[in-house]
């Protein structure tokens, strides 16, 4: 019998880098994309190959129209039966309104929703062929409940609620099921870096109290993939301790 295919964005680091070992244990052959660093790819690879995943990982700049076509015809072509995509890549440019830069704004749009639009509509193609499939946007407490000072990011991850809404009713009819995550502050590389004031500040308004790890997500992610979430489409689902209700 052979193993489900899935295809996650932005998989080489901190959230996509778990939901990729989350999904390999629960037994997929993978695609991944990655932007820049090789090492960590390289270092994720040897994981899902210890883990007994077949995986590929895929370096191309999301932004670059072309060569992101060109890269998930290439993807299609090794992994022609994927059944799980995860829309995970994205960037954030913090800044106020009054100062952000127009290619600032395009870079993140670009990234954050347009590839994962595109990249949508090329795995929707054996989805809609295999009648079965489910898709998964990462988008964030922040498109929830607005932050200052960042108002491109939150548009661009509120933006991916919209959009998920609309294509689960779009492609319910073939058994293709859309949905959200919505991360809180998760534990990441970012997040340590924060001022110690910072975080006090950030952790009094969570109720449980704690930030949350790359793998409360990447559960998630295995959990609207699984046949366990059949009757669960176009709902976003938030993991974030309880910072927005």
């Amino acid at each position: 019998m052979s193993r489900p295919q899935a295809l996650i964005t932005g998989g080489s680091r901190g959230i996509g880098r778990a939901i990729c070992l989350e999904l390999a244990a629960q037994g997929y052959d993978l695609a991944f994309t990655y932007r820049a660093n090789v090492e960590s790819a390289n270092s994720l690879l040897q994981e899902l190959s210890q883990i007994g995943s077949q995986a590929r990982g895929y370096l191309v700049d999301m932004v670059d129209l072309a060569s992101l076509e060109e890269t998930l015809k290439q993807i299609l072509e090794q992994f022609p039966q994927i059944s799980v995509l995860v829309n995970n890549a994205g960037v954030a440019i913090d800044g106020l309104v009054l100062r952000y830069k127009a290619n600032d704004f395009n870079k993140i749009m670009d990234t954050n929703v347009r590839a994962g639009f595109i990249t949508t509509q090329f795995v929707l193609k054996p989805m809609m062929k295999a009648r079965q499939g489910s898709i998964v946007f990462i988008s964030s407490v922040i498109a929830q409940m607005g932050n200052a000072g960042q108002v491109p990011y939150a548009t661009t991850k509120a933006a991916l609620l919209g959009l998920t809404k609309s294509l689960a009713k779009e492609v319910g009819s073939r058994n293709i099921r859309v949905n959200a995550i919505a991360p809180g502050f998760i534990r990441t590389d970012m997040t340590e870096n924060l001022p110690a004031s910072n975080k006090e500040g950030i952790l009094a308004k969570i109720p449980l109290g704690k930030f949350g790890e790359a793998q409360d997500v990447a559960k998630a992610v295995a959990f609207l993939a699984s046949p366990a979430s059949q009757y669960i489409t176009g709902h976003v689902l938030a993991v974030n301790g309880g910072l927005y209700m």
